[in-house]
C-alpha cells in the first residue's frame, strides 16, 4: 500500500497504522534524509526474517543497521562510547550518517548471529523518527539497493518504488522525492574513525 505522509504535517493516525503493522511483523519502505530505505520492527522476528528474505540473505548473515530516535536510544544497543566518538556523533546526528559501533550482547540475539558491531542511524527525517518514537524501539533498516549498485532514480521516486515493491512490503510511505546519495558510513570501532563509504554526509573531524 502506498501511503502519503506530509513531513510538515504528520497525521498521527497514519503513524499508528504503520506502527501496528510493524508490530505484527510488517516491512515498510520509508524516506530518510538520504535514499528511501526498507525496515521492520527490531523486536519482530517475523519482520526481521522477512527483511532478510527481501534482501536475499540469511538473517544471521545480514548487515542491517538500526534507526534510533535519539542518543538515549543508542545507549541501549552499543557498548561504552568514548568521549571523542560521542562528540563526533553529537556533531553529526541527526544526519546522513551510519556510525558503526561496538554492539551490546543483546544485538547478536536479535539477529541470530555473533555480530559484534551495529550500524546506528538517526536520520534527519521527521517521518521515520515519529514512527520509531511511536513504535517504542528502533527499526532495523537496510537500503533498497545493493551497495555495489549505482543508485538509480527509481530508488528516490516513491511511485517508481511502489511499482517495484507493491507486492513485497506492507507499506510504502510517500514522503516526497528522496535523495540519490546514500549515507556516509563511518567505522568507530577502533580509536580513529574511518570512512567505509563516502555518501552524502561530510564528516568533520
Amino acid at each position: 500500500m502506498l501511503i502519503e505522509v506530509n513531513p510538515h504535517n504528520i497525521d498521527d493516525r497514519i503513524i499508528n497504522q504503520i506502527t501496528e503493522s510493524l508490530k505484527k511483523g510488517g516491512v515498510i519502505i520509508f524516506p530518510t534524509d538520504t535514499v528511501y530505505a526498507m525496515g521492520c520492527d527490531l523486536y519482530s522476528k517475523k519482520g526481521l526474517q522477512e527483511l532478510a528474505k527481501l534482501k536475499d540473505v540469511k538473517l544471521s548473515k545480514s548487515n542491517f543497521s538500526i534507526i534510533c530516535k535519539d542518543f538515549s536510544d543508542i545507549s541501549n544497543y552499543v557498548k561504552h562510547i568514548s568521549r571523542p566518538v560521542f562528540k563526533l556523533l553529537k556533531q553529526h546526528l541527526p544526519g546522513p550518517f551510519t556510525f558503526i559501533l561496538q554492539a551490546t550482547n543483546e544485538v547478536p540475539k536479535l539477529f541470530d548471529s555473533n555480530r559484534k558491531e551495529i550500524g546506528i542511524r538517526i536520520p534527519d527525517n521527521r517521518i521515520i523518527i515519529e514512527i520509531v518514537e511511536k513504535l517504542g524501539n528502533p527499526v532495523a533498516v537496510t537500503s533498497l539497493h545493493n551497495d555495489e549498485d549505482t543508485i538509480q532514480d527509481y530508488f528516490a521516486d516513491p511511485y517508481a518504488i511502489y511499482e517495484r515493491y507493491e507486492d513485497k512490503v506492507d507499506y510504502i510511505i510517500d514522503g516526497g522525492y528522496g535523495n540519490l546519495d546514500a549515507s556516509t558510513i563511518v567505522d568507530c570501532t577502533d580509536e580513529a574513525p574511518q570512512i567505509i563509504r563516502q555518501g552524502i554526509g561530510i564528516l568533520e573531524l
